[in-house]
């Protein structure tokens, strides 16, 4: 799609498809900050038509309309409804939290505003009317903003260049409305014999209300709303949640059950087209985003429109690309964070049992945008009374409460996790792990783990990775061990085993991370002859069933050692696509013995490393096993396949399951974020009832309070923040003013105990 050629004779010309919000704000700023225009909207529906009741705006949101268009916001503010609680009802009882802000109005009436707003600045609107095809609009136009929603024709004309991924979810919702104003925010939950559904209600006019109800597919079939039209599906609703309505009625506008879906799209313009809104992107309802993003998109395609019209040096596609730069990462930030809520919702079932507090308090904090520290600064008395119920101490935050695991008992939940760093001299840690080892463990951490040890010369990743093959390092082990015992008492020392699999035979990690050495390369084994790297990586060899045997005693062999070194807990490696991984993972493990083909078989030699590993660890001394609950990758290990390996291990007598994702396949898609990985922890934990470790980007303190005290995950493990400081949980506890049994100083450091001072302002 080509632009036409603009000439001064002319004033620019812009299409604007699609007549909500997003597309009427950006319509009406274009005609008040650019000189002139032709701005043309096309809206398929009349008028007064829209979907759904009221739209919810963020103080944030609110601030960018009073900047770029007072006049909107004015007009906006006449008609707010605003409000702070939160009530969270669940078996016969409501929970309120208070502090949150909220301001909505009825989505009919925002539509009202900016339909007055743009006929006042001259923007010519067409209802009733569908606008041309794309193609034709970008030849006849010199911009084509695609304001057209999830369902955006325009968009999926160009589906192929936009880079569209459309992903549908696992429940039914319906928007409704309600006859009255809720006095807070309410979420209502109904369990029912067909299963649990979910309210999410509130107050858009003095007396009106919106109402989501949502279920799991599967439940809405069961329980027969699939059948209904919209008038019983309205009255069933009401029924459902007849005490959250005080038994009054509920109402529909064309309302139907859909599923929700998430767009993303690679690039969001091409040639004169740009996406804004839900064309470009969704974010689920129940954080109240859609509206929002939209207006956002289009304050800020205006303004990069209006600096480019200014300027008359600069093409169109550097405002396009300034624009997409500045909202992208506003906008996958939101995603992540709608993402993470929706699928809380999804998985509503595995919390209803939680204790009313914490119940709530695991709502509130699902998106992981509202924190423990975050949540205390708007209703110190909620989260205080959450805390009560889960009878922490007094002044103890809850990463700093004990936590048993078979005969050991952790100080704290923080883990140190294992971290490769490819400095031992064939095999054999050396000065450089007492130091690191023993900084993270005066540094307060009530678990400090391994990197990966090998547990032969052939399983090791580099020829600096360390190992537990020979003798000498047992004795090298035991001086680690001993030091962090001696000089920080209460401190637990756990060893991972592993071995490398096809991943084996590479650089160290700043010389080419999976690159092949370039000489001295060892053989590699795998359950299939498949190269991690096809073309550059060396192809294994496939294990037979002597080679197995093998394998499985050299672990044996390795835990052994282990015991004798004086390690406290003994982790066993099955993630990242080492050999233990490959094993598990469908994309890497194509056998068609005992071994390959159903998930059953896959486990097979996974689940006999771990029960000969745990015959001769020591009885009382706990085993965990690291998992990739997922492969990042289409035809990999799914979040089901990782429950199902999860109860298998702790089946066999694993004490907890420490869950990490990815690093199987090279061509991996992860979903990187914060906490990006501890949604798989939360289900194998509140699914199946096993202590889980969360790991990956979980970076503060608040983070780890925050799932600990939503009941997410027991342990957490933190990497890269206890690499920038070894003493990470030890600040944790100064910056919180906590001084209790969970943090000891040592004797030495006590000094340091509190933060040292800044300077004066005055200088002196």
């Amino acid at each position: 799609m080509s632009p036409p050629q603009r000439t001064r004779a002319r004033p620019l010309r812009i299409a604007v498809v699609g007549g909500g919000p997003g597309g009427l704000y950006v319509a009406a700023l274009l005609r008040r900050l650019t000189p002139g225009p032709e701005v043309t909207v096309w809206e398929r529906n009349a008028a007064d038509d829209t979907f759904g009741f009221g739209v919810v705006l963020s103080d944030e949101t609110l601030g960018g309309i009073e900047h770029a268009d007072p006049a909107v916001y004015a007009a906006l503010r006449e008609d707010f409804v605003r409000w702070d609680d939160i009530d969270v009802a669940h078996r016969g009882q409501t929970l309120t939290s208070g502090g949150h802000g909220f301001a909505a109005l009825g989505r009919r009436r925002l539509l009202r505003i900016l339909h007055e707003r743009c006929r006042a600045l001259g923007v010519r609107l067409n209802f009733r009317t569908h606008a041309p095809p794309a193609a034709e609009l970008a030849r006849a136009y010199d911009l084509v903003i695609a304001a057209d929603g999830v369902h955006s024709a325009t968009r999926q004309d160009c589906a192929d260049v936009f880079g569209t991924r459309l992903t549908t979810h696992r429940c039914r919702y319906i928007w409704l409305s309600a006859d009255f104003a809720f006095d807070a925010f309410r979420f209502e939950i109904a369990e029912t014999e067909h299963g649990v559904l979910q309210l999410h209600g509130y107050p858009y006019a003095p007396d009106a209300s919106t109402v989501i109800v949502e279920a799991r597919e599967e439940v809405w079939r069961r329980a027969g709303l699939d059948r209904l039209d919209e008038r019983e599906s309205t009255r069933r609703c009401a029924e459902l949640f007849a005490d959250a309505l005080g038994g009054r009625p509920l109402r529909g506008n064309r309302s139907q059950w859909t599923a929700f879906r998430t767009v993303v799209n690679e690039r969001w313009w091409h040639g004169n087209t740009v996406l804004l809104g839900d064309a470009a992107h969704t974010a689920h309802f129940s954080i109240g985003s859609g509206t929002k993003l939209a207006i956002e998109d289009a304050v800020a395609l205006a303004n990069h429109l209006a600096n480019h019209l200014q300027e008359q040096r600069s093409p169109l596609s550097e405002a396009l690309a300034a624009y997409e730069a500045e909202r992208r990462p506003a906008v996958e930030s939101t995603q992540r964070a709608a993402r993470a809520s929706l699928e809380w919702f999804e998985n509503l079932a595995l919390y209803v049992d939680q204790p009313p507090r914490r119940f709530a308090f695991n709502l509130l904090t699902r998106s992981r945008r509202v924190t423990h520290d975050n949540l205390r600064l708007r209703d110190a008395a909620f989260v205080s009374a959450v805390e009560r119920e889960a009878e922490l101490p007094p002044d103890t935050p809850p990463m700093f409460t004990p936590f048993r695991l078979r005969g050991l008992t952790l100080r704290n939940r923080v883990v140190v996790s294992p971290m490769d760093m490819y400095s031992a001299q064939d095999g054999t840690p050396g000065d450089f792990h007492l130091v690191h080892l023993g900084a993270r463990a005066l540094g307060g951490a009530g678990l400090v783990m391994t990197e990966m040890v090998c547990v032969s010369p052939e399983g090791r990743i580099t020829p600096g990775c360390t190992g537990l093959y020979a003798d000498a390092h047992d004795a090298a082990w035991r001086r680690v061990v001993d030091f962090a015992h001696d000089a920080s008492p209460g401190t637990a020392l756990g060893v991972q085993l592993g071995h490398s699999g096809r991943k084996g035979s590479t650089r160290l990690m700043w010389e080419g991370m999976d690159d092949p050495l370039p000489r001295g390369n060892w053989p590699l084994v795998a359950p299939s002859p498949l190269p991690y790297r096809r073309g550059v990586s060396q192809v294994p060899q496939a294990l037979d069933t002597a080679g197995l045997a093998a394998v499985r005693e050299q672990f044996v062999a390795a835990a052994r050692r282990a015991a004798r070194a004086g390690f406290d807990l003994l982790e066993l490696h099955c993630a990242h696509g080492y050999l233990l991984s490959s094993f598990l993972s469908p994309l890497t493990n194509h056998r068609t013995d005992a071994y390959g083909g159903t998930l059953a078989a896959r486990l097979r030699y996974p689940l006999e490393v771990f029960d000969a590993v745990r015959e001769v660890w020591p009885a009382d001394s706990p085993m965990t096993v690291r998992i990739s609950a997922t492969d990042w990758a289409e035809g990999g290990t799914t979040a089901d396949d990782a429950v199902a390996v999860a109860a298998a291990f702790a089946a066999h007598g694993a004490d907890a399951i420490d869950v990490s994702t990815g690093q199987v396949v090279p061509d991996e898609r992860p979903d990187f974020g914060r906490s990006y990985q501890t949604p798989y922890a939360d289900r194998i934990r509140n699914e199946l009832g096993v202590p889980v470790i969360a790991v990956g980007a979980i970076s503060s303190w608040d983070d780890v309070n925050s799932l600990l005290l939503a009941g997410r995950v027991d342990l957490c493990a933190l990497g890269r923040p206890h690499l920038y400081d070894p003493h990470w949980t030890l600040h944790a506890a100064a910056e919180q003013g906590y001084t209790g049994p969970g943090a000891p100083w040592p004797l030495p450091y006590r000094a340091g105990s509190r933060k040292p001072p800044t300077g004066r302002a005055d200088g002196r």
